[in-house]
């Protein structure tokens, strides 16, 4: 059986945990960076014959999380694994409001959790992984989850779109870094189409005198056009083994 190796951050939760979840097949490695752990991922993993290691990480504290994925990744045995693949999921839920009245800390955080940590783990990954055979053969994937709204603008939602707009430019950036690489990692960040996550519940709860496109987001549930976090988990790992994952860096879920 192949055997697979995927970092993946924030799988305590909504997509990250379903895509955890999925990702548990026999002759897989897993590795998890969540604040918390998800103890429902450890009896599956026992159950499948796959490799489960959870690291309880705040994001927030980038360069720590990157220097010990990095010093991990540096550890195994770059023979080993058919494949390996880092999926940046992880990010935080700011208050919805527009930016003059949004909190700096929360801000800050927002920031850090769902684009430096992003930049940083894809740099430690793409150093570790430079000589090992999954590179060689073309099976190295980078996997940045971003959102609709790095693409198309929305009010109260700066510090979201501002993150997800640099997810979509840094994919494009390292792409044109791989062109050039003896043997280059692919990267695709993708939005996922829209997902029934805490974020929806978020977005419907907000005040709509602070967010105008409330009533768009409770339409949605409404008229049952959104994904439980299993199907669009599904949907994302089935485009991550697509042979032409990497032709474009910005790409969605629902792109033929």
């Amino acid at each position: 059986m192949p055997k697979t190796l995927t970092v993946l951050t924030g799988a305590s939760r909504g997509l990250g945990a379903a895509m955890a979840e999925q990702l548990l097949q026999p002759g897989a490695t897993l590795i998890c960076l969540s604040r918390n752990a998800n103890p429902a991922l450890a009896p599956i993993a026992a159950q499948r014959g796959a490799t489960l290691e959870q690291w309880a990480i705040d994001l927030v504290e980038a360069p720590g999380a990157a220097a010990r994925l990095g010093a991990w990744l540096q550890s195994q045995d770059g023979e080993a694994f058919d494949s390996a693949t880092l999926i940046n999921n992880a990010a935080v839920l700011a208050a919805i409001a527009p930016l003059e009245d949004a909190d700096p800390a929360e801000q800050s955080r927002a920031l850090r959790v769902g684009l430096e940590a992003p930049l940083l783990l894809c740099a430690a990954f793409l150093r570790a992984t430079r000589g090992w055979r999954a590179r060689r053969e073309g099976r190295c994937r980078l996997l940045n989850i971003s959102s609709g709204l790095g693409r198309h603008a929305m009010a109260s939602q700066a510090n979201y779109c501002a993150v997800k707009a640099g997810l979509d430019h840094l994919s494009r950036a390292i792409a044109l870094d791989q062109a050039h690489a003896p043997h280059p990692a692919r990267v695709v960040s993708l939005a996922p189409g829209v997902i029934d996550t805490d974020m929806q519940v978020h977005l419907r709860g907000s005040d709509a005198a602070r967010f105008p496109d409330r009533e768009r987001f409770v339409a949605l549930q409404a008229s049952g056009q959104l994904d439980a976090p299993a199907v669009a988990a599904a949907k994302v790992l089935a485009f991550l083994q697509r042979s032409d994952f990497g032709a474009k860096p910005v790409a969605d879920v629902r792109d033929a």
